[in-house]
């Protein structure tokens, strides 16, 4: 199965001023290619070359696993935004964002202090339990709460290639902006 970089449902330049289309150029057009490229070559020959990126992303390790990873995290990050996004949580998800955290502003600093705290590289995931409970989970480099049994349901990129352009080393601007840019009806489909 040969991967392929996945069409954006927007312009590079529809997430402006929040995301550059500088930003995208360089981190959608470069390094998820790139995650893309070297997948296709590593996997040849393996017992992944006929894989989906869930099972890559839930047996493999090492560079498999590593790009693999990077594909299907960047994959659902850049799907989760729209220039015109719904703004709030809706629904069932509303609810059990409510339930959960207590409101949907204490969710959005716990997740944001989440991403700004990560050491190093990696991703903060809003996830569920096999119950539906929700959870908040920091992961280094390629990390993705799938190997855990979680289900995603958002996620912030907090490797500097995803807002070094726009602002520099300051994470928490980035992590203000992403708040931004997020469509609510695209991560409610996935809860």
């Amino acid at each position: 199965m040969a991967f392929e970089l996945p069409k954006l449902p927007y312009e590079l330049d529809a997430l402006e001023p929040h995301i550059s289309k500088r930003t995208l150029e360089y981190h959608y057009g470069k390094h998820h290619q790139a995650y893309v490229t070297n997948l296709n070559s590593l996997v040849q020959g393996t017992e992944f070359e006929n894989a989906d990126l869930d099972t890559i992303v839930k047996k493999s390790e090492g560079g498999i696993f590593n790009n693999g990873a990077q594909i299907w995290n960047h994959t659902f990050y850049f799907l989760q935004f729209s220039r015109n996004g719904v703004k709030t949580p809706q629904g069932a998800l509303a609810e059990a964002i409510n339930s959960t955290y207590g409101s949907f502003d204490k969710f959005k600093e716990e997740f944001t202090a989440a991403g700004a705290t990560l050491f190093g590289a990696g991703w903060a995931w809003l996830a569920k339990d096999a119950s539906g409970k929700l959870v908040i989970v920091k992961e280094s480099n390629a990390g993705n709460p799938l190997r855990d049994g979680l289900t995603p349901i958002l996620t912030v990129d907090v490797w500097e290639h995803a807002y070094y352009l726009d602002t520099q080393n300051a994470r928490p601007q980035y992590l203000k902006n992403f708040w931004e840019v997020l469509d609510w009806n695209a991560i409610g489909a996935r809860f």
